[in-house]
């Protein structure tokens, strides 16, 4: 079997799972975030510039103020 064929093979399975069940991928994205040395103004963005407690630390807010690093 080429390496293509595993590839199928593995898309065909978790498509199979998904379509049975609730699927949860947990993958490495806090080190990769940490990667990016954000500071404060960097979590915060524009959107949450005048937000009135620290969001440094907060990886689920990079979705919205950082989402091309997610």
């Amino acid at each position: 079997m080429n390496s293509f064929a595993h590839v199928i093979d593995k898309t065909q399975a978790l498509n199979t799972t998904l379509a049975q069940r609730m699927v949860f991928l947990d993958v490495t994205i806090g080190t990769i975030i940490q990667n990016y040395s954000l500071d404060e103004a960097g979590y915060r963005g524009e959107r949450f510039s005048n937000w009135p407690k620290d969001v440094k630390g907060n990886n689920d807010l990079i979705a919205i103020t950082q989402p091309g690093i997610i």
